[in-house]
């Protein structure tokens, strides 16, 4: 059995033992005509001795173990996640987590899953990658969760899916924009058991590259974070920017910045003073930390004036402004400054606002908050479509549920009653279509946003990205 001997299963076993202890005792020592026994802490279960012998006698057949055995009862579909609670990216991992019963709840009004309620344990990774695979781990060996919705999975770790994918426990990630994933996943990594509703960073490369040319933004320089997934957007960005007629100043010479790093004079010089000439923009493909430090060191050495600055990031933009800080006078160091973060525009989208502004009372639920939503819902449809629990069979489904051909449906409860009466849907997120690719990748949009003087963040624009 993959999951723990529920609690009837236990008392069964335990009344076993009792039986053929006093088999065994009443051979061995006299006993009293009838016998007190406590079986986990319950009322004294009173067994007469010779009923007991006469039930063993009149067995049809031998007594043993397995004839106690049964099927466990059905149980619901249990739901794990590892958010980030506290830590550095609360502010973004909070909002997630409150989708998440936003949802159970609503699917529990309407009759659960397979005729079961759905429950939901959740585990923080406090902002930490190195805890993330310990979070997961106990979801799945302790918990024996059926599936996992883990925010984010950092490219220098894909080994913390090892355990979901040997457990055969399929995985969704609201959060993740690694493109490394889809690379892995191409190669049979993760045995289909890896999605996720968010789109890599490279369609986040192509949102930019589009929204500069735009803008009349033609030659650019470019800075990103020293890592595999900096330098894969920044060759994503070169290969999309030079295909619309755009120039990249510093192509030959790439501006990478240390996130670890002290000081960031010299990137941050090399950014707004490319060799290959005065830029019309900084593209700044940036850490939260690392890259806040060379912002505000680029503002204090004089660098910014006068230079827009375009950033790509995937946390909440607010955090961003608020730890580059502000100027001698009082002034935001990014007012005027714009930038995309992966966006929603699903056909849910205004449902799944309302109810989250209902329960919540705000209007704006966030970055990665709808998509967090559609992950959810997936596992739920996919699971009723499969008629099951299990991962494997959930996994099979999900394509299924996810992409056309079927009825389009953007409410959780007529899709679930749907799949109950045999009929293929394909589910219309809130973050967008979420039409799942061979590598469990999605295409979704990008909101483009500017600061104003007051520090505040308000988005300008979207723009769709299309396979």
């Amino acid at each position: 059995m993959t999951k723990p001997a529920n609690r009837t299963l236990r008392l069964r076993l335990e009344r076993v033992a009792v039986f053929l202890s006093i088999g065994l005792l009443m051979t061995a020592c006299q006993l009293s005509d009838r016998i007190l026994v406590n079986i986990n802490g319950e009322n004294d279960t009173e067994l007469d001795q010779d009923e007991l012998l006469d039930d063993l006698e009149n067995l049809d057949e031998p007594l043993t173990i397995d004839s106690f055995l049964e099927d466990d009862p059905p149980e619901g579909l249990k739901i794990g996640a590892v958010m980030s609670y506290t830590g550095e990216f609360a502010r973004t991992g909070q909002p997630m987590i409150e989708a998440l019963p936003l949802l159970v709840d609503q699917v529990n009004a309407c009759g659960g899953v397979n005729g079961n309620s759905v429950s939901l344990v959740v585990e923080d990774d406090q902002s930490q990658p190195q805890l993330v695979a310990p979070a997961l781990d106990k979801l799945i060996q302790v918990d024996q969760v059926d599936v996992a919705v883990v925010g984010f999975v950092h490219s220098s770790s894909p080994e913390v899916l090892d355990n979901a994918v040997q457990n055969q426990i399929p995985v969704i990630s609201p959060g993740t924009t690694s493109p490394a994933f889809t690379e892995w996943s191409s190669q049979g990594r993760f045995n289909g058991f890896w999605f996720r509703t968010s789109p890599s960073s490279t369609h986040q490369a192509a949102a930019l590259a589009r929204m500069a040319i735009d803008r009349r933004y033609r030659n650019v320089s470019l800075v990103v974070v020293d890592s595999e997934d900096g330098i894969r957007f920044e060759q994503a960005f070169i290969s999309h920017f030079e295909k619309l007629g755009g120039t990249v100043l510093n192509q030959e010479n790439p501006n990478r910045y240390d996130p670890q790093a002290q000081f960031f004079n010299a990137p941050a010089l090399n950014a707004f003073y490319p060799f290959g000439g005065t830029p019309d923009a900084v593209i700044a493909a940036i850490d939260p930390q690392g890259g806040a430090c060379l912002l505000r060191t680029a503002y204090d050495l004089g660098a910014t004036g006068g230079t827009q600055l375009i950033l790509a990031n995937s946390f909440q933009p607010r955090s961003l402004v608020e730890r580059v800080g502000v100027t001698f006078d009082g002034k935001h160091v990014l007012a005027g400054s714009m930038g995309t973060s992966p966006g929603a525009s699903g056909l849910a989208l205004d449902t799944f606002t309302n109810l989250w502004k209902q329960r919540e009372g705000r209007s704006n639920p966030g970055v990665f908050v709808p998509h967090t939503w559609d992950a959810v819902a997936l596992f739920v449809l996919a699971a009723q479509a499969a008629g099951s629990n299990d991962g494997a069979a959930i996994r099979d489904q999900l394509r299924l549920v996810a992409n056309p051909p079927g009825v389009e449906v953007t409410n959780i409860c007529t899709g679930l009653k749907l799949l109950e009466s045999g009929q293929d849907i394909d589910f219309q997120g809130a973050s967008g279509s979420v039409n799942l690719d061979e590598n469990g990748d999605v295409v979704g949009s990008y909101d483009i946003w500017s600061v104003n003087d007051q520090g505040k963040v308000e988005v300008i624009h979207q723009l769709r990205l299309e396979r």
